[in-house]
């Protein structure tokens, strides 16, 4: 993920010298009625309920702002508390939202000293220096909250004897606008203590304060502050819409994160884990979300772990002893740790996958490909000593022309034959050196429209020139945008064709392909947020995953709370959480049949850009992108229909091998505009409405929609 936004940010400085092109499809001769021909007798595998994941990773506060319930920032006092700073810091670079939260004196001539010689966690620990007429202490603001909500707590105190200590929620400048909870009684040992708050008004900016007096000081351990109704500590409203989702799986905790954090941190008692530096994301994790908050989401939404191990700076034994910690009994030294911990039961994880993203120089721990597959298979064979059942995912990257440098760029990328086999290919590497070591193989993309890999152009480039530059840039129609997402993904299924040509034992042992991190920028983004116009691109991004089930069986969309619009205290869906719940709810299990028509995808450009597929991605059935499959039970034909255009289009629909019949229904995704979004507090602008509909032969299908409809069928073939 990173190398897609160093390489978006790249593009951008290239952008002056790039070549200006106009839109690149050229639009096929359109019959003057368009045909859908469905045939249920021809079938493929079904679509896996781990078709649409979703992946999570701990980037700055993303894990805690959007799932996790607690409000205070640097609740273990990672940073030191100084007088005279600004009351946050940073946000972490390329990603939206205010920066973390920081503590700062209550006045700014008192002293804090950070206690380095008897922290109660991490490196420091604030000690406050009392004054018997004047409150000493910390506070921290921003903290959003809502009249007549609950608020509950707890914080570890020890002090000099005879010494108070006052916290206090605070929603305005007056007097009373605040509630405090007061102890006496300190010792110089730690006692965890109650909080229990109830808001006065709304607020977007909070106060919550720790202040004493007496003579001495007084040590602050850690601090925590939930609303009342948390679920196990997470967020009641994201954990509702999430679980909405059927995801089937996710893909946890990471990432680029990962490769510098030890799972041996996030175990244990959740205050006594040390807050560390993620050296990735340049960010504080205060490390509550272990693996077992990992495991306690994945059960609270409904969808299985897929966990990832640090292959980074992490070890075979490490990895080994997280199998043992997650699906070990108890009788295992791990597995006993665990119980320790309060969870007695195995978690029984299927999927797990062998580090992230290793082929990036920007990774943490990264070596060369030669080096890294002995890791690899030092890491399975550990790990299935463990637990010979579980299912091992290596991770690796196709061979594309953009990404070939040097001298490897002036000789292949018109063809890249002669670079299998090389150490920049990842994915053959794997395949050749580390058969036996995997089930499956990840790959990762991130995209947007609006700029092709120029073969010719990269030819002529200098020594030394980036590959960036033989980028050129066009205006996409609407489209030519929704369009280009099904591409991406008939462009690595061309390659993982390829590659089982190759490797023909890849179909005989069933080596599937795993997209489990992705993103596709082709409406909104991370300033603007999904809209209408990517719930398009994402219709037909789709419908392309499911043509290749055969060996496309578990994907996930980077992030999963990217599928909400959330603030600090509520959330709804965001257009692309109603894309995806549209097709989970309709799909996950159903049976992939025949598709044709009369009205054939335009060509890509000949010569073909270097990442277009060399077939245009979708149906026979342009401008619509259509897709259908059976219910598992046969007793349903349901038929995605895709319209990227803003004038209304029609068909006309035959269906063999069953007859449609009776009351069929219809799910659509609109809105006004393209941009139309969905956002907390304001009245929807994309909505999927469902209606009523007549099985005929001649369909109407909306401008800038994306449709389900679902029809009843008798004598489907069995």
């Amino acid at each position: 993920m990173k190398q897609w936004i160093m390489r978006c940010a790249a593009v951008a400085l290239c952008a002056g010298s790039a070549t200006l092109v106009a839109g690149q499809q050229t639009t096929p001769a359109r019959p003057d009625s368009l045909t859908v021909s469905i045939d249920t007798s021809q079938t493929s595998d079904p679509v896996s309920k781990y078709e649409f994941g979703m992946f999570i990773e701990n980037i700055g506060p993303l894990v805690y702002r959007s799932l996790w319930s607690e409000m205070l920032d640097d609740r273990k006092f990672y940073f030191p508390i100084k007088p005279g700073e600004p009351a946050a810091l940073p946000q972490t670079a390329g990603f939206a939202g205010r920066g973390l939260s920081k503590w700062l004196p209550v006045n700014p001539y008192e002293v804090v000293v950070m206690d380095k010689e008897q922290p109660f966690v991490g490196e420091q620990s604030p000690r406050i220096q009392l004054n018997a007429s004047t409150p000493s202490g910390i506070q921290q603001s921003g903290i959003a909250l809502v009249k007549g909500k609950k608020y509950v707590g707890r914080i570890y105190l020890r002090g000099t004897p005879g010494s108070t200590v006052k916290v206090s929620l605070i929603w305005g400048k007056g007097a009373n606008e605040r509630q405090t909870v007061s102890f006496g009684s300190l010792t110089d040992t730690y006692k965890k203590l109650p909080l229990n708050f109830t808001a006065g008004a709304d607020t977007a900016d909070g106060t919550f304060e720790i202040a004493g007096t007496g003579s001495g000081n007084f040590h602050i351990g850690t601090v925590s502050l939930m609303p009342a109704d948390n679920v196990d500590g997470f967020r009641p409203d994201t954990i509702a819409l999430l679980r909405q989702l059927h995801s089937g799986m996710w893909r946890l905790p990471g990432g680029n994160f990962l490769s510098d954090w030890s799972w041996y941190n996030g175990a244990g008692d959740i205050d006594k884990r040390p807050p560390t530096f993620d050296h990735a994301w340049n960010a504080m994790q205060p490390n509550d979300m272990g693996m077992d908050e990992f495991m306690t989401l994945c059960k609270l939404i409904g969808v299985e772990p897929y966990v990832t191990v640090n292959a980074g700076f992490g070890d075979a034994h490490s990895a080994a002893e997280e199998v043992e910690y997650l699906n070990g009994s108890v009788k295992t030294p791990m597995g006993a740790w665990r119980a320790k911990n309060g969870h007695p039961e195995p978690y029984h994880v299927k999927f797990w996958n062998i580090g992230n993203e290793p082929w990036g120089t920007f990774q943490l721990g990264y070596t060369d490909l030669k080096y890294y597959v002995l890791k690899q298979n030092e890491f399975a064979r550990d790990m299935r000593k463990v637990d010979p059942s579980i299912t091992l995912i290596a991770s690796a990257k196709m061979l594309e022309p953009m990404a070939l440098q040097g001298e490897m760029r002036a000789k292949y990328v018109d063809n890249m034959q002669p670079a299998f086999g090389t150490d920049i290919d990842w994915t053959g590497g794997i395949l050749k050196n580390s058969w036996g070591y995997f089930d499956g193989i990840a790959q990762h993309w991130y995209e947007s429209p609006g700029r092709h890999f120029d073969v010719e152009l990269a030819k002529k480039l200098p020594p030394g020139a980036p590959s960036t530059a033989a980028y050129v840039t066009y205006k996409p129609t609407t489209l030519e945008s929704a369009r280009h997402a099904g591409d991406v993904i008939r462009r690595h299924a061309e390659e993982w064709e390829g590659y089982q040509q190759r490797f023909p034992d890849m179909i005989k042992k069933k080596i599937f392909l795993s997209i489990d991190e992705y993103a596709y920028s082709g409406g909104g983004g991370r300033r603007t947020g999904p809209n209408l116009k990517g719930a398009l691109a994402y219709g037909m991004l789709f419908d392309e995953e499911m043509r290749h089930t055969s060996f496309l069986t578990m994907t996930a969309h980077t992030m999963g709370t990217s599928t909400l619009d959330i603030t600090p205290t509520a959330s709804t869906f965001n257009t692309l959480g109603l894309i995806f719940k549209m097709y989970t709810n309709h799909f996950v299990g159903t049976i992939p049949v025949s598709v044709s028509g009369n009205s054939p995808q335009p060509p890509t450009k000949n010569p073909p850009y270097a990442d277009e597929p060399k077939t245009r991605s979708g149906s026979p059935t342009y401008p619509l992108d259509v897709f259908a499959a059976l219910s598992p039970d046969h007793k349903y034909l349901n038929v995605a229909v895709v319209n990227a255009t803003e004038k209304e289009q029609k068909f006309d629909l035959t269906v063999t091998g069953a007859k449609v019949e009776g009351p069929s229904t219809l799910w659509q995704l609109t809105g006004k505009s393209l941009d139309a979004a969905d956002r907390v507090g304001q009245p929807p602008q994309a909505e999927v409405k469902e209606t009523s509909v007549t099985a005929g032969p001649a369909i109407s299908v909306a401008p800038i929609s994306v449709n389900i409809y679902r029809f009843p069928v008798a004598g489907a073939a069995q």
